[in-house]
Order: structure tokens, then C-alpha cells, then sequence
């Protein structure tokens, strides 16, 4: 599969503060990757290096075959790292048509676009007149003017209602359906499971997971336990060879599996064992707490 961006080991630091450390990895073509990690984590630098408007302090980082220049490759970048400019009192299709003549691109393009990102009916209304969605709608359009081989997003739903994140969400979905490889960088959890296949999880500038997200949360879940006795329930889970780490929170035992298993052969080990349990359910790690799981073990490292 092409790849289309490689990075490694790539870092900066501003003073003593190492904001993106050793990042290592690859974007190939086709796909829809996250950069996901809490806010300060080192998502928009990263975005920043890559894109030529932040100076690496180490590292480094190739686009495509890596025999093409930054420059050069970057023509073939659409990308939106800030809050989308546009002239207030120009019209949709007016701001779009300066941006093809800035960018060297044909003015055709100026309809289509709009289609992709649902505004071709407010083409001659006033940027001044949109609503943040639509301004942000708008902004896709425009990175979308030159063909780009990949799509760079960073936290394209920010302050969006509802709707405009849906919105959103739906027309990344629609422009990788035609192809185009996209990398967003976002602290929701939930986007990058709704709109992602691969994900980069990082916090305070280090690589935690890189990956499909469906492997992230292909774990065989946890059971939630409790007993009238919860020390020799907990010696037993401890004992059986599928369930791997056991925690305690609030008088509720949460056993991890290392192998499938269903709540009712768990059940009825323990019965054997001579215990009854008073709480038994079976649950499917989410992202989210797959996330979680990440970020405590490196807290504690």
C-alpha cells in the first residue's frame, strides 16, 4: 500500500518543554486517520511540523516517496489548521474563486466542491451571513480545491452544535469514501470512533497506540463482579487462566479477559468453587476506556 506520510522520531521542544517526543509513525493511502490525545497532548504541533509552518527540533518526516520536496509535496496537502478566513463580505463562491486564483487552480472546481460540503445552494450567499458550521463547511471546500492526495483536519468539530458536528462527520466520511486520505487530529473520543479506521493516541507529546481502531477495541471485554465474599472471589479470578488484571473499585471486582469467555462459564466456575455471585455482567471495553486503561498506565509508569 503507498504510503503516503512517514514520521520519525519527530520532536519539538519549546524551552524546556518537550511538546511533541519521539513521535513515530506512518499514514497510508486510503484511509482516515485520528491524532488523538487530551488538549495540550501535542495533536496541532505535530500538524504543524509536517505542514512546514513549525520548525521540528528533531526528527523527521517524508512526505510520499520521500524524493519529493516539502514544498512540492505540499501541493498535493489540502489542509485546515486555524479558524476558517474568508472575506465577511464576499460570497461563498467569490472567497472560493480567490482562493483557486492563489492556489493556481481552475475556477470549475469552485461548484463542485460546494456540492461535496452541502452549500452549493448558499453559493451566493455572504461568508458574514454563515453559521460556524457552515463557515467551517466552507473551509473543507477550499482545502478540497486542489485535489488534494490527503486531507489535513485539526479539530474540525470544535465549538459545533450537534448538527454541524454531524454534519461534519458525515462529509469526511463522504470525501474518503472518494479516496482521499484524511488525517484529524481531535480529544473526542467519540469522533475517532465514528469516523476513523486507524488511530494515533498520544499524550503530552508521546505515542501511547498507533493502529486500526477497530483492534483497540477488538479486547474480549471485562466481567463486573461481585460476591458475599469478596476475597475468595478474588483468589479465584486470580486462579483461572482466562482472566488476566483484576481491579477494585467501590466494592465492585472488574476482571479483565485474556481470552474469550461468556458470563456463564465464569458463573459456573465459581459455583463449583463454592461460591455464589450477588453480581455478574459482561462488558465490551470502549475506546474510551481503552483510552483510559492507556493514559493510567503511563501515569504510573
Amino acid at each position: 500500500m503507498e504510503t503516503i506520510l512517514t514520521l520519525n522520531n519527530l520532536t519539538k521542544k519549546f524551552g524546556g518543554m518537550t511538546a511533541v517526543d519521539n513521535l513515530s509513525f506512518s499514514i497510508e493511502k486510503g484511509n482516515v486517520y485520528g491524532i488523538l490525545g487530551p488538549n495540550g497532548s501535542g495533536k496541532s504541533t505535530t500538524l504543524g511540523m509536517v505542514l512546514n509552518v513549525v520548525n521540528k527540533t528533531s526528527g523527521n518526516f517524508r512526505w510520499f516517496d520521500g524524493n519529493t520536496s516539502t514544498h512540492n509535496a505540499l501541493k498535493k496537502v489540502g489542509a485546515i489548521i486555524e479558524h476558517p478566513n474568508f472575506y465577511p463580505y464576499m460570497t461563498a463562491a467569490q472567497n472560493l474563486a480567490l482562493v483557486c486564483k492563489i492556489k493556481g487552480t481552475n475556477k470549475a472546481k469552485v461548484q463542485e466542491k460546494l456540492e461535496i460540503v452541502g452549500l452549493l445552494d448558499r453559493k451566493d450567499s455572504k461568508f458574514k451571513t454563515f453559521s460556524l458550521g457552515m463557515k467551517q463547511r466552507l473551509a473543507i471546500a477550499s482545502a478540497l480545491l486542489n485535489d488534494p492526495e490527503i486531507l489535513i483536519l485539526d479539530e474540525p468539530t470544535n465549538g459545533l452544535d450537534p448538527q454541524g458536528i454531524h454534519q461534519i462527520r458525515e462529509i469526511i466520511r463522504k470525501i474518503a469514501s472518494g479516496g482521499t486520505t484524511i488525517l484529524l487530529a481531535s480529544h473526542l473520543l467519540d469522533e475517532v470512533e465514528k469516523v476513523c479506521s486507524h488511530v494515533v493516541i498520544i499524550r503530552k507529546g508521546v505515542k501511547l497506540y498507533s493502529g486500526p481502531v477497530d483492534e483497540i477495541v477488538s479486547s474480549h471485554g471485562f466481567f463486573e463482579l461481585k460476591a458475599g465474599n469478596m476475597i475468595k472471589l478474588q483468589e479465584l479470578l486470580e486462579k483461572h487462566p482466562k482472566i488476566g488484571k483484576i481491579t477494585d473499585k467501590e466494592g465492585t471486582l472488574t476482571a479483565f479477559l485474556d481470552e474469550p469467555m461468556e458470563a456463564e462459564d465464569i458463573n459456573r466456575y465459581l459455583f463449583d468453587q463454592g461460591l455464589s455471585l450477588s453480581f455478574l455482567i459482561k462488558r465490551k471495553e470502549s475506546l474510551e476506556e481503552q483510552f483510559l486503561q492507556l493514559t493510567n498506565q503511563t501515569a504510573e509508569a
